[in-house]
Parts: C-alpha cells; sequence; structure tokens
C-alpha cells in the first residue's frame, strides 16, 4: 500500500510512475475521497471541541441554560453522523488504496512488457547434445517418473503425478536446497500453514487484485497459499519488532496453489504450468536503508542454487511494464532447459520497499525509545521446484534415455547416480 500523504502530496508523480507501468489505478477518487475524509473529520473535531467547552460551562452552571442543552444535544447528532459518514469514507478510501500498485524504483528500466527486460548476465554454458534432447514430457512417461495421464484422471487438466525415482529426485532437490539456504546462506527454518486468512493475502498484495487466482474455502475465511512468501511474511504481521531484530530471514518450503486460468492456453504441456506444486521461498525482513543491498544478496542466493546444480543460468532485471503488481524491483533468475528450447523463470526475486508492511502493518524500532518504522519486505524462490525438475532431466539426459542424477543431489538419493531407462 502507498502512503496516502505521498499520494496526495504528489499525484503527478504517482500517476506519471503508473504511466511507466502501464497500470492505472483511482487515483482521482483516492484524492476525492482522502479531501472528504479531512473535511468531515474537522468538522467532528470542532464540535467535539465545542461540546466538551461547552459541557464544562453547564456543569458550573447552577441554573442550567435549556436552550445551550438542547443546542448540545443538536451538536452530538451531528457528531454521530459526521463519524457515521467518515467510517464509511475511510472504508471506501482503504479499499480503493488497495488497488494502486507499488511504484518502480527510479533504477528499474522503462519498458512496455517482457519483451524490453534486460538480461544482465549469462552463467554457464548450455550444455551440448550429440542428439536430439528430448523434453521433459517425452523423458517423464519414458522412464516412468511423471504420470500426466492420471494426474488429469485424479484432479483435472494441469495436475501431474511424480512417481518413483520422479517423485525421489524432486524430494531430494527440496532438502538439497533447504539445507543450501539454512547452512551456507543464513536463512532460519520455517514450515507454515497451507491455508491464510484473507488478511494475510491482503497483507502481501494478492487480495483484493487476485482473487481470482487463487483457491477459496469460504465457510471457513481460509486461502490456499499461493506461494510461502504469504505466511510467512505475515507471521509478524500487526508486530512492532525489537531493536536488532533485523534483519529477519526465513526459508520455507511448502505447497503452492494457484489457479492458472488466466494462462489458457500457455504452456499445456509438462508440468511447467500447473495448479498446484512444490516451492521453496525465500522471506527477508531488512531496515528500509539495506534493503537494495539485500535485494542483490537474495539474487545471489538463488542463483547459488542452479550454480550448484551446475545447468546454466541467466539473470533478468524486470522493465516497468512487466513488474508484479507489488514489487518495486525484480530480477528474475532463468534456468535453460535444452528439450522445451526455453529459458525457464525459477526465481523472481522482488524488493517490495514498505509496500507489502504498510499493508500488513509490520514495524520495527532501530533503537529503544525510537518512533518505529516500516520495516521493508523481500522475498524470492530459492528455487521453484517443477522447472527445477525440468532443467535437470533435459540437462542431464542421456542418448539412451537416462537422466544422471547432478552431483549435489546423490548424497540425497542414497548416492544413486542414475534414473535409469525402462528398456
Amino acid at each position: 500500500m502507498l502512503d496516502l500523504k505521498f499520494i496526495r502530496e504528489h499525484p503527478d508523480e504517482v500517476r506519471e510512475a503508473l504511466a511507466k507501468l502501464n497500470e492505472t489505478a483511482p487515483i482521482d477518487e483516492i484524492l476525492a475521497l482522502d479531501t472528504q475524509r479531512r473535511e468531515l473529520l474537522a468538522e467532528a473535531e470542532a464540535l467535539k471541541h465545542r461540546r466538551n467547552v461547552v459541557s464544562k460551562e453547564i456543569g458550573r452552571m447552577k441554573e442550567k441554560d435549556q436552550a445551550l442543552i438542547a443546542e448540545m444535544r443538536e451538536v452530538g447528532d451531528r457528531i454521530k453522523e459526521l463519524d457515521g459518514k467518515l467510517a464509511q469514507v475511510e472504508e471506501e478510501l482503504d479499499q480503493l488504496l488497495l488497488l494502486v500498485p507499488n511504484l518502480p524504483d527510479p533504477s528499474v528500466p522503462v519498458g512496455r512488457d517482457e519483451s524490453d527486460n534486460v538480461v544482465l548476465r549469462t552463467v554457464g554454458e548450455s550444455r551440448q547434445f550429440d542428439f536430439e534432447p528430448l523434453a521433459h514430457w517425452d523423458l517423464g512417461p519414458m522412464l516412468d517418473i511423471i504420470d500426466f495421464e492420471r494426474g488429469v484422471k485424479v484432479s483435472g487438466t494441469r495436475f501431474y503425478v511424480l512417481k518413483g525415482l520422479g517423485a525421489r529426485l524432486q524430494r531430494a532437490a527440496i532438502t538439497w536446497m533447504m539445507d543450501v539456504h539454512v547452512k551456507e546462506h543464513g536463512y532460519t527454518e520455517v514450515y507454515p500453514p497451507f491455508l491464510v486468512l484473507s488478511k494475510c493475502l491482503v497483507g502481501t498484495g494478492n487480495l483484493p487484485k487476485f482473487a481470482d487466482n487463487l483457491y477459496r474455502y469460504e465457510p471457513d475465511d481460509l486461502w490456499m497459499i499461493p506461494t510461502a512468501e504469504v505466511p510467512v511474511t505475515n507471521l509478524y504481521r500487526d508486530e512492532i519488532l525489537a531493536p536488532g531484530s533485523l534483519p529477519i530471514k526465513h526459508v520455507s518450503y511448502t505447497a503452492c496453489f494457484r489457479r492458472e486460468h488466466m494462462s489458457a492456453g500457455r504452456d499445456t504441456r509438462g508440468i511447467k504450468r500447473g495448479h498446484q506444486f512444490d516451492k521453496v521461498e525465500l522471506v527477508r525482513l531488512v531496515e528500509p536503508d539495506a534493503s537494495a543491498e539485500h535485494l542483490e544478496e537474495l539474487v545471489r542466493d538463488a542463483a547459488r542454487v542452479a550454480e550448484l546444480l551446475e545447468i546454466s543460468y541467466r539473470v533478468v532485471e524486470m522493465c516497468t511494464g512487466d513488474l508484479a503488481f507489488s514489487a518495486m524491483k525484480k530480477y528474475d533468475v532463468e534456468m535453460w532447459a535444452p528439450g522445451v528450447e526455453e529459458w525457464l523463470e525459477v526465481s523472481s526475486c522482488s524488493n517490495f520497499g514498505d509496500f507489502q508492511a504498510r499493508r500488513a502493518n509490520i514495524r520495527y524500532r532501530a533503537e529503544q525509545g525510537a518512533k518505529p518504522r516500516f520495516v521493508h519486505t523481500l522475498n524470492g524462490s530459492g528455487l521453484g521446484l517443477p522447472r527445477v525438475m525440468i532443467a535437470i532431466m533435459e540437462n542431464y539426459q542421456q542418448p539412451d534415455g537416462r537422466i544422471v542424477i547432478p552431483e549435489v543431489l546423490r548424497p540425497y538419493m542414497d548416492d544413486l547416480e542414475v534414473i535409469p531407462s525402462m528398456s
């Protein structure tokens, strides 16, 4: 959420930023409601002050002034009326503010869409083959480690089943990635609930804008999480963190649930885009002055996983037209998949500034007695499992159909070196 005072004092700057994002937001309506709110508040406060003064005067009178008493009754009725209008205006204002995206950091390149994103660096050589590499949707069934048909039979389109060494490979990758981030990068592991209250999704910026992308159990006001970012960030909702408690660095494994109806017709083959998937997520809460540095470090943490897997990857900076709703700056880490001949986004690393912290009311004190300030929040995948699985399968495939297991994962698979072919 943007600071209302900032919108009030810099409306043209906000409009210019929205134009760079190719976004619209009800700025005029917000400014009009803000003006109405302040007028109502000023009148109500003036009347409350007059009522307090007159009430003291009446209390000192030996003979009560009935006209003055009647006037105060009218004043009380007007105050009640104003308070009701004020509550309604503030509710409308809060709902409109939730529709305004975060503003891009000045360093973000201006662009229309993903075609204007900037490739910052490519690391590692793409693996060369002396045979035609297969896509994972061919390799998986051939090795009997992915079952697409039974996934659809059980749950419908965009679901699949990992089985045998496929399921074991993903489990090994999850455990290994968690260990890397805990032991090498200093994160504290968290296992959060996979269901959250509406206010948690409002806090991270998923609601109200992206309600259609989420799964909900309405009777209990519980939503299935689209990413661990939601419950982990909200662990600190409505808190004032003590001096010295920042930075907070958490890593979490969860299943994630997203309705992919907005990507209808895209990536329908394979496991790239499903309604349910596993992910290792990195979340940071930091002091504002340090958040830019933490974003760069977050990207390095995510990229480290690709390096250790010895798979070529690249880091891409998002332009204004491809920024996420809540992000002020974002990088993607993409791994090369030779079978589908595509760079696959395995991590999006974002700095949200104080956007989420304002919505979730997460503050900290820099020192004892200091005025609370909003923290800055960041998150990034460390990494997303389906696309990592694609990259492993397609990069490590052999001419006879076998898949060599990356060396770093072998200790997590009882030193197994190869997923054998079925022939």
